[in-house]
């Protein structure tokens, strides 16, 4: 089929459609300006008009389309400094340079050779590329030769009609993994309380969530890992009322990576958890390069961020005081990240058999409850939302801090702000199972039933900002 040709006559024949169309093609704009942002740079192949890339607000665009009349009329249309358009087929070409994000926007359905030209996209990758697909349900192909019928759609030649899994397999073997995938667009049209009511929140739904218009699929390019060893860690200890682990933690945590930085932050105790990290401090000889520090405010969010802001370490992770969450876990930890296999490591206590007083049963229930209340905000599966051990690299976290700047202070835990952030910034999210033991010294810092009315709030404020999201 010589597709070249059919997007050329597209080009001066797809004006009545390409309008009734409009209320479909801003839909996913909207979906696609949730998860690209601002100042990324934005690489879109079959670009067509772009007008989907004019949108989008891009530090440097290129959009690259096989037909002359279309690239021609995104010149004529779109007059930006920033953006470039060009011709280009993906079956014989690469770019060879690094883009944030590549959109496929309705194209691997033209496509004659789906697998070499996801593997020509590898030389316009860099390690946190993420690739954006847009493809047909085939549930809707009935209605989709109905629409043609009907003038809402041009007449099309033979096409790919691919499932969910069919990419998914296409892009594994091309050197993609990926980290989300969905339907989207229930209701492809735009009218006034409809398709928001549909779009916004049925699509979302079991049942309904399989059955949009549009599969979406978002991927990464599988990296080489770096050696271990050439990563630093710094590990942040928050302390309040701990005085009793201080020693322990100090003979405990290990060395990951090249070196390794233990920060504690004492978090306002009530008991002598200052002076004994004073005092164990100064007697240590081990291996970590130790500091310690008093929070400025209130909460463990407010002494993990202290932490993390003067962490010099290239990966950071939490450690809680408690130990409950062993320190004998953490390199399970750092290889999951240093490999590149996770991007965000979440902690799971609810794997392993655990000691019998490390959580009352009804905690444990609470915990399944939110392990699945946010696996469905995030629309990724994590069995344990609160373990305080959670690791990534520390450029991740820069940017996860400005991905959630809109949402203020929410979340005096922290455990929300990095799952919500990393969800947002579409890292890869891996449980890393650890064995749950007992406290040896003190009492929980925990209310257990104001902290889960807190826990209920955050889980709906996440519902209304990440799944339901206009």
């Amino acid at each position: 089929m010589d597709y070249k040709a059919h997007f050329d006559w597209v080009a001066e024949n797809d004006a009545k459609p390409r309008k009734k169309q409009r209320g479909f093609h801003a839909q996913i704009v909207r979906k696609l300006r949730h998860h690209i942002r601002p100042g990324s740079r934005v690489l879109e192949w079959g670009c067509g008009r772009g007008d989907l890339l004019s949108k989008l607000e891009v530090s440097k665009g290129l959009g690259v389309d096989v037909s002359p009349k279309m690239v021609e009329q995104a010149k004529a249309k779109h007059q930006a400094d920033h953006i470039e358009f060009r011709m280009g087929d993906l079956h014989t070409e690469s770019i060879d340079e690094p883009y944030d994000a590549i959109v496929m926007d309705y194209l691997c359905g033209y496509l004659t050779d789906i697998q070499q030209c996801f593997e020509n996209l590898h030389s316009s990758c860099h390690a946190r590329t993420r690739l954006y697909i847009t493809s047909l349900n085939n549930l809707w192909k009935p209605l989709f030769w109905l629409g043609q019928k009907m003038g809402l759609v041009l007449k099309q030649p033979q096409s790919n009609w691919l499932t969910t899994d069919d990419l998914v397999n296409l892009l594994e073997l091309s050197g993609f993994e990926v980290v989300k995938k969905s339907s989207e667009q229930l209701f492809p049209f735009k009218v006034p309380l409809l398709d928001g009511f549909f779009n916004r929140y049925c699509a979302h739904l079991p049942i309904f969530r399989h059955m949009g218009v549009s599969l979406f699929i978002i991927a990464r390019p599988v990296m080489k890992p770096k050696i271990e060893s050439e990563y630093s860690c710094s590990v942040i200890l928050p302390a309040r009322n701990e005085s009793g682990h201080i020693k322990s933690a100090l003979d405990r945590i290990p060395v990951l990576g090249k070196k390794t930085e233990l920060i504690i932050v004492e978090g306002n105790s009530t008991d002598d958890t200052w002076e004994v990290i004073e005092k164990e401090v100064a007697a240590y000889d081990g291996p970590l390069d130790v500091r310690y520090m008093k929070q400025p405010g209130k909460g463990k969010w407010d002494a993990v961020f202290a932490g993390f802001a003067e962490a010099t370490g290239d990966v950071l992770v939490i450690q809680d005081g408690d130990l409950t969450a062993p320190p004998e876990d953490l390199p399970k930890f750092y290889e999951a990240i240093a490999s590149g296999r996770a991007e965000f490591a979440n902690g799971s206590r609810l794997v392993y058999p655990m000691e019998s007083e490390a959580m009352k049963p009804l905690n444990f229930c609470g915990n399944k409850f939110f392990a699945l209340a946010l696996s469905f905000v995030i629309d990724c599966p994590i069995k344990d939302s609160l373990c305080g051990t959670k690791m990534l690299l520390r450029e991740d976290y820069i940017r996860l801090l400005k991905r959630i700047e809109e949402f203020g202070e929410f979340d005096p835990y922290g455990d929300f702000n990095l799952i919500f952030g990393s969800s947002l910034l579409d890292l890869t999210i891996r449980d890393v199972p650890v064995r749950y033991k007992d406290r040896a010294y003190g009492d929980t810092n925990i209310s257990r039933f104001s902290g889960a009315a807190l826990l209920l709030r955050m889980t709906w404020f996440g519902i209304r900002k990440l799944r339901f999201h206009r």
